[in-house]
């Protein structure tokens, strides 16, 4: 007799929660309910930066229930990943799958550890994927998956895995208005290697704060455009970029990378794409004239 279609699925997905679990852990830096977490590599944690409450004192409860001590190497709030590292880690360490090959309604699962170390779980589909996506925070994920189950409370920083039991990302309710989202392996192995070396996410910056202002039509022909705005500078820090480049307190940013820029956002869209060390040319209205200028951007301070 054929095994039923319903039992064979519930059978894969308990072998599937099986062989995610082993490098499910739960991390314990906040004050009442632990965040879930997975041994990414040996003794290398990777888990959800909102429920890191603290930064000394943490400890980890393993699979094998053994609590050894951790410490923090570094945290993105704009992905809301925090990296720990364990002087001594479970010999079984992610398996990772890959996440470009979810689809729209595939059958997918969550999976936590509670305080006393149960392994738990919550099954449910892709809700939604697309491609690169900006999280609130500012953070650039590799795609936007959407998931359409419970994350229940710590959860958070746990694997979603797909039916293989392959870890394909990373869940949390921190970067989308407590809407459940799955931060992709590329985008955790990406920030996981910047948080090991620096221990911070290094951002490019301009070092200048701007508000939009309008154009006079005289200006508007200077410069070739149809643009009715452009970005006056407010401030410029010392020792920064733009300073160092020689922008100047008054000066109006018209042109940006060859194009018209009329609002902040742009800019913050431009910046949030490049790295620290590119060029950005512009072109700025000062004295009645309109010059070109030559931006290299620098690493924010933290």
């Amino acid at each position: 007799m054929a095994t039923p279609v319903l039992e064979t699925i519930s059978n894969e997905f308990a072998a599937a929660a099986e062989q995610a679990g082993g490098s499910v852990v739960a991390v314990h830096a906040r004050r009442w309910m632990p965040t879930s977490g997975i041994e990414w590599k040996k003794g290398v944690i990777v888990t959800a930066h909102h429920g890191i409450k603290r930064d000394e004192e943490i400890k980890v409860r393993l699979a094998d229930g053994k609590v050894v001590t951790a410490k923090l190497a570094g945290r993105d709030p704009s992905t809301d990943l925090a990296v720990l590292r364990l002087d001594e880690g479970a010999a079984h360490a992610a398996k990772l799958g890959d996440s470009t090959a979810l689809k729209l309604g595939h059958l997918v699962l969550a999976l936590g550890r509670t305080r006393r170390g149960d392994l738990v779980a919550s099954s449910g589909i892709v809700g939604g994927i697309s491609g690169e996506w900006k999280s609130r925070p500012g953070g650039r994920l590799d795609q936007h998956i959407r998931l359409d189950l419970a994350l229940y409370p710590g959860f958070s920083g746990g694997p979603l895995t797909n039916p293989l039991g392959e870890i394909v990302g990373v869940n949390t309710r921190g970067l989308s208005r407590g809407r459940a989202v799955t931060v992709p392996v590329r985008t955790v192995n990406r920030v996981i290697d910047e948080l090991l070396e620096k221990g911070h996410i290094a951002r490019p910056y301009l070092g200048i704060a701007m508000q939009p202002v309008a154009l006079p039509e005289n200006v508007r022909g200077q410069v070739g455009s149809e643009a009715r705005a452009g970005l006056m500078i407010m401030h410029v820090e010392i020792g920064g970029p733009a300073e160092k480049a020689g922008v100047l307190l008054g000066d109006v940013m018209v042109v940006v990378a060859g194009k018209p820029v009329e609002s902040v956002e742009t800019i913050q869209e431009l910046i949030s794409n490049a790295k620290i060390g590119d060029s950005i040319s512009t072109q700025v209205y000062r004295g009645g004239q309109v010059n070109p200028v030559t931006i290299t951007l620098g690493e924010k301070a933290r």
